[in-house]
């Protein structure tokens, strides 16, 4: 996994059409928000403007769309923009309307990806938060609808939309990247079956509908006001529904999304499994205030860092960077170290000699990150201020701090410290060397 930084828009953009199921007419603005802003909706029409956060906790109502609610004020048909920003890569954006919902353009997410590329996409300071799925997460409902999430190296989604009787069965699977997400999926419109149309109708939804904006499908036949965009259009746009669903979780995850017959029902009860499963994954670690054990870098990514193997490379993974100056790496210590059955027989310490290589591994990295010094290799050339407080014992989680004190040429100094529950068991300055592999 690369390390990714946060984004936002570039500037503000706006967007102006009918809305799908209150057909009232409506401009959406899209603005820049700043890092850990997370996605949020402004209904500027209302006299105090409130906000709305795309929340899966603030879910109301999934009939056909996604509807989000702060007290009395509604947000509806909230997918195809969140879907277009979560696509194109934006982490931080401000979503401002003047009515209840979004204009629904053609009907796709189109529209909103080329608001977005009008506004522009900025890089930010800190690092994007990423859950990485390390188990399996299954559900599924009465009516047929099947969610599962499998770990993957990338964000993926795999889909097989039927519809009634088995009509219009597509299946279509690709990586979610800004450039598969424009080509492959913005385009793809929503749809209805025909004998859908009178029931929603019925309920005051789709006032706005029309072959403009949606694909109407009769028996085994299209209606539509232009030629298909995919052969598979349809299930295409059900992942459209699926990134837009599941990024009110609140988190960008890397995994696999297997679906058959998703929904705007069965897609924010997983979004609701996500959020939980990643609250229980915190509550699984160390009762202390330190980083959430996110793998930032797993250790096949240290190990493209790092020339060191078993059994010197004590590092299993770095879970937090706090930009260019300060990681927090973790290292796993258990009773199979090589170390324990000499230091000592009986009583096995991790040796004070390896706290310190750690540290100077995870302050390797550090340095290495850094665009100019990828491809070198840091050399450890003295250690200062080292105290060792408490013995580190097998079972211990060891909590790795570095931060950067100086860097001058290509000699750099930095501060780094162990930690084990909260408390510090070593720590002191250690300097580097990086030099060309």
């Amino acid at each position: 996994m690369s390390l990714e930084y946060q984004h936002t828009l570039a500037g503000t953009a706006s967007v102006t059409g009918t809305s799908l199921h209150t057909g009232e007419k409506v401009t959406l603005t899209l603005r820049p928000a700043p890092v850990n802003h997370g996605i949020k909706f402004r209904r500027v029409d209302l006299d105090d403007q409130p906000f709305i956060a795309a929340d899966v906790a603030k879910v109301q109502k999934v009939e056909r769309a996604t509807t989000l609610a702060e007290g009395s004020v509604k947000v509806h048909t909230v997918e195809h923009v969140i879907s277009a920003l979560t696509g194109m890569g934006v982490d931080n954006a401000l979503i401002e309307m003047d009515a209840n919902e979004p204009p629904i353009g053609d009907g796709s997410a189109q529209p909103y990806v080329d608001c977005i590329k009008q506004a522009g996409i900025e890089q930010q300071s800190e690092l994007r938060s990423v859950y990485e799925i390390r188990e399996p997460i299954h559900m599924e409902t009465k009516d047929g609808s099947m969610l599962t999430i499998v770990p993957d190296r990338k964000f993926r989604i795999s889909c097989t939309q039927a519809g009634p009787d088995g009509r219009m069965c597509q299946y279509f699977s690709t990586e979610i990247t800004p450039e598969t997400y424009e080509k492959e999926i913005a385009p793809a419109r929503t749809f209805v079956f025909y004998e859908d149309v009178k029931p929603l109708l019925d309920k005051g939804l789709i006032k706005g509908g029309s072959l403009e904006n949606a694909v109407v499908i009769r028996d085994d036949s299209v209606m539509s006001k232009e030629p298909m965009r995919f052969e598979d259009e349809f299930v295409r746009h059900k992942i459209l529904d699926i990134i837009g669903d599941l990024m009110l979780s609140g988190k960008r995850i890397l995994g696999h999304v297997i679906a058959v017959k998703p929904g705007h029902g069965p897609n924010t009860q997983m979004a609701k499994t996500i959020a939980k499963e990643y609250a229980r994954m915190r509550s699984m670690l160390p009762p202390v205030n330190l980083p959430t054990g996110e793998a930032v870098l797993d250790i096949n990514d240290v190990m493209k860092m790092l020339p060191h193997r078993y059994p010197f490379l004590l590092v299993d993974r770095i879970i937090k960077f706090e930009g260019d100056q300060k990681c927090v790496g973790v290292k796993n210590v258990t009773i199979n170290e090589p170390f324990f059955p000499g230091h000592f027989p009986g009583h096995p310490i991790m040796p004070g000699v390896l706290q310190v290589e750690a540290m100077a591994q995870v302050g390797s990295i550090l340095m290495l990150r850094k665009p100019e010094n990828q491809g070198k290799i840091g050399y450890f050339m003295s250690a200062d201020k080292v105290k060792f407080r408490k013995p580190v014992l097998p079972g211990d989680t060891l909590i790795i701090e570095a931060e950067v004190l100086k860097i001058r040429g290509s000699i750099g100094q930095s501060y780094c410290r162990c930690l084990v529950n909260g408390t510090v068991v070593s720590e002191g300055e250690l300097k580097f060397s990086l030099v060309n592999a």
